[in-house]
């Protein structure tokens, strides 16, 4: 009897040794990546939350900040301009982004031969190597009043244009910028296109238009969703294109949040709210991302 109750003894133990193993296993896989994502984005998010709920020169909490980006002065809503101008340049650089790398991205995952795919791919997205302030002082000296776009102009008899320190330049330098993107999530859902229907459309007599509103659209139109969130949400944060491309009429949400901590009339409090709308924002479009965009995208990317 006392060795049955040894053996029971044992194998109990070691029952609940099993058990904590198992329970252990996963916690100590997801230690690193869940170490990393509490202490760089949900910590510094809480102190960005307190942050934006103390009104400068005041140690009580309010939602004063946040009133404040709602303010009104002179007929004209201050911060919600700039935020609507934000959403503007996204909106302008996301159209752009889809209708000039759809065609891309079909040449690329349909037309070009499949020996030569994967190396054109690289040289497309070879630029995003390099660093986005050096693509931006790149633009600078193309767009600039005597700079080689206006050079050649005025070489071939044109006159010169005048697009940089305006919205113009800003659109040009954010659409160079995300188009990239834009391109790699449409080539990965092109590439899976069933070119089976376009052939049977063809045979049923469907026209070039029908086909692709009817046959190709459906079967991409999770990672035109994908890619017009990446973009859009990319793109609506951006600082160093308006930074440098557009002028003190260009500034977006990013702009004002920099002024606001590093300005000479820095506003900490306020720069956290304006922060905690961009972020909502943002989470509000990921999301919906997740939710109705490629799901094959969105874990690749």
């Amino acid at each position: 009897m006392t060795g049955n109750n040894a053996s029971n003894s044992n194998a109990s133990s070691g029952h609940r040794s099993g058990r904590y193993l198992k329970f252990l296993e996963p916690l100590a896989l997801l230690f690193p990546s869940g170490f990393w994502l509490i202490t760089f984005l949900i910590i510094p998010t809480v102190f960005i939350l307190i942050q934006s709920l103390v009104p400068l020169g005041k140690a009580e909490f309010s939602l004063e900040n946040y009133q404040r980006v709602f303010e009104y002065v002179g007929g004209n809503f201050i911060y919600l301009t700039v935020v609507w101008r934000s959403l503007l340049y996204a909106t302008i650089t996301t159209g752009f982004c889809l209708l000039l790398g759809f065609p891309v991205a079909y040449w690329l995952a349909v037309i070009a031969p499949k020996r030569w795919r994967n190396i054109l791919l690289l040289l497309f997205v070879l630029p995003l190597w390099t660093s986005s302030l050096l693509r931006s002082y790149a633009w600078i000296t193309i767009l600039r009043p005597t700079g080689v776009l206006n050079s050649f102009l005025n070489l071939i008899g044109l006159s010169g244009i005048n697009v940089l320190n305006k919205a113009e330049g800003v659109i040009i330098g954010m659409v160079y910028t995300y188009l990239p993107y834009m391109v790699l999530v449409l080539y990965t859902s092109l590439e899976r296109l069933d070119l089976r229907l376009l052939e049977a459309a063809a045979d049923l007599g469907a026209n070039a238009r029908q086909t692709f509103w009817q046959i190709t659209v459906p079967q991409v139109s999770s990672g035109i969703i994908a890619g017009t969130a990446l973009v859009s949400i990319s793109s609506f944060s951006d600082y160093i294109n308006p930074q440098l491309l557009g002028g003190p009429g260009s500034r977006t949400i990013a702009s004002i949040i920099e002024l606001q901590f590093l300005g000479a009339s820095s506003n900490r409090g306020f720069g956290s709210a304006i922060s905690m709308v961009l972020i909502l924002a943002v989470t509000i479009a990921i999301a919906l991302l997740i939710k109705y965009g490629d799901r094959r995208v969105v874990s690749d990317g």
